[in-house]
């Protein structure tokens, strides 16, 4: 298993600086805005079928949700259990790996409603001074 370092100077041999590490394409899956809020949603509620994750993450399509799933699941930090039901009952929830995710996902969704109304600030001045340029 790898070390893990700061954000400045990675301990081990997987840096996500460099072009090809598959620390980096981990960094990607797991930052987008999907898979933050379905690892989000499962963290909170626990085991949840399709269909309520559906209707807990407003927005978003079967087909991204059912990607979103899968690269979770490959990447193994959600499992899906199969209940040999009719019709077939479906469950995602945290792996072990998964649960790791929990606390730096719940300070990145804090920071971004702490900071919100600054950011949104700082679009619109940005959007100004483009403006004025153009």
């Amino acid at each position: 298993m790898a070390a893990v370092g700061n954000v400045t100077g990675p301990i081990s041999s997987f840096d996500p600086y460099e072009r090809g590490c598959p620390s980096r394409d981990l960094l990607d899956q797991i930052g987008s805005k999907w898979a933050v809020l379905v690892l989000g949603e499962l963290g909170r509620n626990g085991a949840s079928r399709f269909s309520r994750l559906r209707q807990a993450l407003a927005g978003v399509s079967e087909k991204m949700l059912t990607q979103t799933l899968r690269t979770l699941e490959r990447d193994g930090l959600v499992t899906r259990t199969v209940y040999p039901e009719v019709p077939p009952h479906v469950e995602y929830e945290l792996t072990t790996l998964g649960q790791t995710l929990r606390e730096p996902l719940k300070a990145l969704t804090e920071w971004s409603v702490q900071h919100i109304e600054e950011v949104i600030s700082a679009r619109g001045e940005y959007d100004d001074r483009t403006e004025r340029t153009r």
